[in-house]
């Protein structure tokens, strides 16, 4: 396996490309994360070289899907293994489907259907229209995005800054998401109409080749 040390946005999309996957922090042992590929001091340095700003750009450039996909952790995954990806750890039945049949919570669903109808809605828009905002309520509005999450059904697809009435930057900004078909649409990404087993054979034949041994069980284990 490579041992990557980068620096720069331009050095982290090769990586994204070469790997096809890329936590932000580690995820499976002996395996490639954001941090461990980068300088510690340039995180929340606020300059070209801050992996952190970097996240949220790949998603709203294109170059990865960008989400708490695996673990609740967030991961990068490249448009060509995203599809594969979305297979193992999305669904067949639409979020409806499943929350009818008691699959998605009653949250999930709620946060859902506001963000097919606002793409790219900001957490602050999202948790205010979902009737989530208040204190007691945060747990059940994180939970429900982390598990449209873990089923690749919203991916995270940049950040909003807060302005104020005058148009002006006010205040931290704040994560934005969009459905998975929206993201996918539009950056040209088509699914794949293959079963579950093949896309599982696919991701572990790339795996096999930016991998150890240890890292590759892992995966194994990720993608039963």
């Amino acid at each position: 396996m490579v041992d990557y040390k980068i620096k720069t946005y331009e050095e982290a999309i090769q990586v994204i490309d070469e790997l096809g996957l890329l936590p932000l922090a580690s995820l499976v042992p002996g395996y490639p994360s954001l941090n461990s590929i980068t300088l510690e001091e340039n995180w929340h340095s606020d300059t070209e070289f801050d992996p952190w700003i970097w996240r949220t750009k790949f998603s709203s450039d294109g170059i990865a899907g960008y989400g708490k996909f695996i673990k609740k952790k967030s991961i990068l995954v490249s448009p060509k293994l995203l599809p594969y990806l979305k297979i193992i750890l999305g669904s067949d039945k639409s979020v409806e489907d499943r929350y009818l049949s008691g699959n998605v919570s009653r949250e999930a669903y709620s946060l859902y259907k506001i963000i097919v109808q606002e793409e790219g809605i900001d957490t602050r828009a999202l948790r205010s229209k979902a009737g989530l905002k208040e204190k007691e309520k945060k747990k059940l509005f994180e939970n429900a995005l982390i598990d449209l999450q873990g089923t690749m059904d919203i991916v995270i697809s940049g950040i909003q800054e807060k302005k104020n009435e005058n148009g002006e930057t006010n205040g931290w900004s704040s994560t934005a998401f969009e459905t998975y078909d929206s993201w996918t649409s539009r950056n040209k990404i088509a699914s794949m109409d293959i079963n579950r087993e093949d896309a599982k054979k696919y991701l572990l034949a790339h795996f096999s080749n930016v991998s150890n041994n240890e890292s590759l069980n892992k995966f194994e284990k990720i993608f039963r």
